[in-house]
């Protein structure tokens, strides 16, 4: 069997079509997931990067861009209020969640799929509207306070480890050594899991050898 490592930041929209989409694009295989919440803005940063709802014309084509994707698998998403916001307080959620008797643990996938549809299925509402936080930590009863030093320290090194196993946005998803970027890219990872030779081949490990001819 092998085991998937999705990181996720509940800021994104392709994080929660991702969710959604995944047990659909690997039905009938035998496999299991983790999902490890990162901090998506620290990842650009690192890698000198602006999220695309930072960008003016990119941002309009964004959010239409995932309205359709939505409406074509079939899973409700509605714009929040606001966007992009600060997601720290929905990731630390999260973590707080998983409980300081689970060393490295991560939060499941009823923790994770709450939160995003706090986001996502929200009715267009604020995502840090502060009644709305209270009644979504209210139902999900973290056995640590999600403001607590130990909290912000697991978020804190999810990311960092994030960014040593070289990803660089999300939703991805880490299987063996391989690392696939994007909710488009679900049918390239049912396809490694399956066995499909292409992966055994030379282009995977070629692509890493192509000359950078401009730099910026």
């Amino acid at each position: 069997m092998k085991h998937i490592t999705f990181y996720l930041d509940f800021l994104s929209p392709y994080t929660w079509l991702a969710f959604e989409r995944l047990p659909q694009e690997l039905q009938g295989l035998s496999y299991s997931v983790s999902y490890q919440p990162v901090l998506l803005g620290a990842l650009l940063q690192h890698h000198g990067q602006r999220g695309p709802a930072e960008m003016p014309h990119k941002r309009e084509w964004t959010y239409r861009q995932v309205l359709w994707l939505a409406h074509q698998q079939g899973t409700l998403l509605q714009m929040p209020a606001a966007h992009p916001f600060n997601p720290l307080p929905l990731l630390r959620l999260a973590f707080a969640c998983v409980g300081e008797a689970v060393p490295g643990g991560m939060p499941n996938r009823y923790v994770t799929g709450t939160i995003l549809r706090h986001v996502w299925q929200g009715g267009g509402a604020d995502a840090l509207d502060p009644a709305r936080l209270q009644a979504l930590v209210a139902l999900l009863q973290p056995p640590q306070p999600p403001d607590s030093d130990g909290v912000k320290q697991r978020l804190r090194q999810s990311t960092d480890a994030a960014l040593k196993q070289g990803v660089f946005g999300v939703p991805a998803f880490r299987v063996d050594d391989h690392l696939f970027w994007g909710q488009d890219a679900l049918p390239m990872l049912r396809a490694y899991l399956v066995g499909d030779p292409w992966f055994d081949g030379p282009d995977w490990d070629a692509a890493a050898s192509v000359a950078q001819g401009l730099r910026r």
